[in-house]
């Protein structure tokens, strides 16, 4: 699992050092890929990615090629249902009924029960080997405080995988941070970085005439 969103809140630091790495075969799991030449499309230019399962591929061109040309195997799920897929493995809930997808491929052979009078598709939750996030600050523990909008996908993805690795703007010593500023706890984030480099890329900028 890969947080954030577009190229907000991405961990663009773990994501640089895993290229480095040249592991390949990787089943991802992330909201989108955000854009070409940049975060995971660093991954998919490199060849490591098998197979992505995410709820966007809008933004990235080589992303659509590769689908298109059946080189990449792509699961695209309601955004509201990946974001609760996650949620539910991070809370120990093994599966829920949602109404989106009803009626559309997203349901083809899966449970559909109803209820008064609604039909609902069964999710199961969603987990991971092992997640990467990006938070704002941290602490030697692991707690986190994200910031802003950059918060997005990165609790639920901390508390859904088996490894969870976290990357920071600012590390500092436990104690630092109010704990009622922690949004993640320590006792998810297994492995904790302070990041060197931060681009703070915006993915697409729309402007109002003055």
């Amino acid at each position: 699992m890969f947080g954030g969103f577009g190229l907000c809140g991405i961990p663009e630091n773990l994501i640089a050092a895993l290229v480095r790495t040249g592991v390949k075969g990787l089943h991802t799991i992330s909201n989108n890929m955000g854009v070409d030449g940049f975060g995971m499309s660093l991954m998919l230019q490199a060849g490591m990615i098998a197979s992505h399962i995410g709820s966007y591929v809008g933004e990235n061109r080589l992303l659509e090629s590769m689908a298109l040309a059946g080189q990449l195997e792509v699961t695209l799920i309601p955004q509201g249902t990946l974001s609760e897929r996650i949620r539910a493995a991070g809370a120990g809930i093994p599966a829920f009924y949602t109404p989106a997808g009803v009626g559309t491929v997203v349901a083809e052979e899966k449970e559909i029960r109803e209820f008064e009078g609604r039909p609902y598709v069964m999710e199961r939750a969603l987990h991971a080997d092992f997640a990467l996030v990006k938070a704002w600050r941290g602490d030697r523990l692991g707690n986190l405080v994200y910031r802003k909008t950059a918060r997005n996908f990165n609790p639920m993805m901390a508390t859904a995988a088996t490894v969870t690795i976290a990357e920071v703007e600012e590390l500092v010593e436990p104690g630092e941070i109010d704990p009622d500023h922690v949004m993640t706890p320590g006792i998810y984030v297994k492995r904790i970085i302070q990041g060197e480099i931060y681009e703070h890329r915006i993915e697409r900028r729309t402007t109002r005439k003055a």
